[in-house]
């Protein structure tokens, strides 16, 4: 059996850091065509069924036009998806999965899709699925906790391939992400090591946004569209797995790209405004000439000039307007150069700017939280200076 392992759709994630409402939509909207591009690449390599190892929405409580949306493209896919309930889309009583509305949509958009919302197995025609779906946001019981009872593998084909569904953090490998959800639930820890592994073909799992291996047979397969920036460590988001399987085989584990959106990360340190040539250059290759396809999370340290230091936020309103986010940390500061505190402060025609600007420069100098406004005051003085001389 060949099928896609995919998770952590999340459709309907606010992106709540995106202040501007149109980008916001724009990277909400990404997280729909990912499931487009893997129903292509579903289709292309001849997969059987496409399994959702959880958080298909980012909320139990999704909208409609959200419920909407996830629908058509599930039913555009073409072939069975099969899916159970993550920690943000949970199960039990009053979840999305019981709404009138969801249920109507599902059923005239998306009628190739199920959701298991019970730990008993799934028999599908070449595999049984075993289901370990989230009743609520956080357990504390272990949810393939089920699985390891023998008799249970008795109780369907023999011959058939066996794959376990599971969300949440395996016990040997657990990780973070920036601006993760900060009341994010504890739990829904799943050991494997205490699953029978001869009775098991493959696992399947949710909830860690990057495509990892953490056992022979498991496999975390991430988010298909990257949805936030990493905070170090191996991450490797924006994919899903094509997945063969066979009774009693290891499985075969291929990883396809599917992200659409870029989210670049990018430290520079300005020795000189020399440097600033090269920052340029530096954005260009990150970026080329696209626009509200990108990311950025941009930290900027070391000294430049007057001029050089307007020139900068110049940049950075061009930045701001072509990305989709630009998540700054701006710490450099305004060093005059020879040049400019010749030309402030020697100006023997105007004896008032001269004296302006030989303390903003002296306050521009200490590290205190004057500082920053005395830099932005001299980039202003040295502005108004230079328009009343042109």
């Amino acid at each position: 059996m060949k099928f896609v392992h995919t998770s952590d759709w999340q459709i309907g994630k606010p992106f709540a850091g995106i202040r501007d409402e149109r980008k916001r939509s724009l990277v909400q909207h990404a997280r729909v065509k990912a499931i487009e591009r893997l129903g292509e690449v579903a289709r292309d390599t001849g997969a059987d069924i496409v399994l959702v190892a959880g958080d298909l929405f980012d909320s139990p409580s999704a909208d409609k036009s959200t419920v909407s949306a996830a629908c058509s493209a599930i039913g555009q896919i073409g072939l069975p998806v099969i899916a159970i309930p993550g920690n943000h889309d949970h199960g039990g009583p009053g979840s999305i999965w019981e709404q009138d509305f969801y249920l109507r949509e599902q059923a005239d958009l998306a009628p190739n899709l199920t959701v298991l919302l019970e730990p008993v197995p799934h028999e599908c025609d070449s595999a049984v699925l075993l289901p370990c779906p989230l009743l609520r946001r956080s357990v504390s019981e272990d949810p393939t906790e089920w699985l390891r009872l023998l008799e249970i593998y008795s109780s369907f084909e023999s011959d058939k391939a066996r794959i376990v569904v599971a969300h949440g953090s395996t016990q040997m490998f657990s990780g973070h992400w920036e601006d993760d959800e900060r009341n994010s639930a504890a739990g829904n820890l799943l050991d494997l090591s205490r699953l029978p592994e001869s009775e098991i073909d493959y696992i399947a799992l949710g909830d860690w946004h990057g495509t990892k291996q953490v056992h022979a047979k498991a496999w975390f397969a991430g988010t298909p569209e990257m949805d936030r920036f990493a905070k170090g460590g191996n991450h490797d988001p924006g994919n899903i797995l094509l997945v063969e399987v066979q009774r009693g085989k290891q499985p075969k584990v291929t990883k396809e790209r599917t992200a659409g959106l870029r989210w670049n990360e990018l430290a520079f340190d300005f020795a000189d405004d020399r440097a600033l040539d090269e920052f340029q250059n530096r954005i260009a290759d990150l970026l080329g000439q696209r626009a509200n396809e990108d990311l950025l999370r941009l930290t900027l340290s070391g000294s430049l000039g007057i001029e050089a230091s307007g020139r900068l936020d110049r940049i950075l309103e061009s930045l701001e307007a072509r990305l989709l986010r630009l998540k700054l940390t701006n710490q450099t500061h305004i060093a005059p150069t020879e040049a400019e505190i010749d030309a402030f402060t020697k100006q023997t025609s105007h004896p008032v700017i001269a004296n302006v600007a030989r303390q903003l420069i002296e306050r521009a100098a200490r590290a205190d939280d004057g500082a920053r406004v005395a830099h932005i005051a001299l980039r202003e003085l040295h502005s108004a200076t230079k328009e009343a001389g042109s």
